[in-house]
């Protein structure tokens, strides 16, 4: 309730109300004022446009921490599991985790760039976990198994998502630091420009 008295809707009904205070003060309505009244504050609150939907956002600083935090509880969780994991996976998670890590470790970077957080975000949170959570929520019997007509078994599925997501993880490393590498570039010319 206390949020309608400060939307817009009632702030433009409450101004079509007061119109009709001043038709009857003016006498431009008779008798039937009350009327007028309730129908423009009607009238202004149904034309009103509708509030803008506003999510709480989340403070990129903030965010970065929780996505480090969630990583280095995949990277101990996947070690504490190293003997039911195919060779490798544990250093190639504690890899794609450190990619990560790396660009986490400047928020305001992130913030600037929201396509690139929610990647970023998207590969930390939803498709490393899940691709190790799926494998380990396997017995261990049937994921080192080679599956019927020559499938890859569940092991060699994940060594391939890994691989994916570190490839992901090093092309979003590529955009986060474009910036950087194009300054140290730039100096470099402004350097060899100096020398001649």
């Amino acid at each position: 309730m206390t949020r309608y008295l400060g939307s817009t809707k009632n702030l433009v009904g409450c101004v079509g109300g007061l119109v009709g205070v001043v038709l009857h003060l003016t006498g431009v309505v008779g008798p039937w004022w009350p009327l007028v009244v309730a129908a423009l504050y009607a009238a202004g609150a149904l034309v009103a446009p509708p509030e803008k939907v506003r999510l709480v956002p989340v403070d990129a600083a903030t965010e970065a921490g929780q996505v480090r935090e969630g990583l280095a509880t995949l990277v101990g969780e996947v070690a504490g599991q190293a003997s039911r994991m195919p060779e490798s996976t544990v250093d190639a998670v504690r890899r794609i985790a450190d990619v990560l890590g790396d660009m986490l470790s400047r928020p305001a970077r992130l913030a600037a760039n929201p396509d690139l957080r929610h990647t970023l975000v998207r590969l930390a949170r939803t498709d490393l976990p899940l691709s190790v959570q799926t494998y380990l929520n396997l017995p261990w019997w049937f994921a080192v198994k080679r599956r019927t007509g020559g499938e890859p078994s569940a092991g060699e599925e994940l060594v391939t998502q890994l691989g994916l997501l570190e490839r992901q993880a090093h092309q979003l490393a590529e955009r986060f630091y474009a910036g950087d590498v194009n300054q140290q570039a730039d100096h470099t010319r402004y350097l060899r420009d100096q020398g001649e």
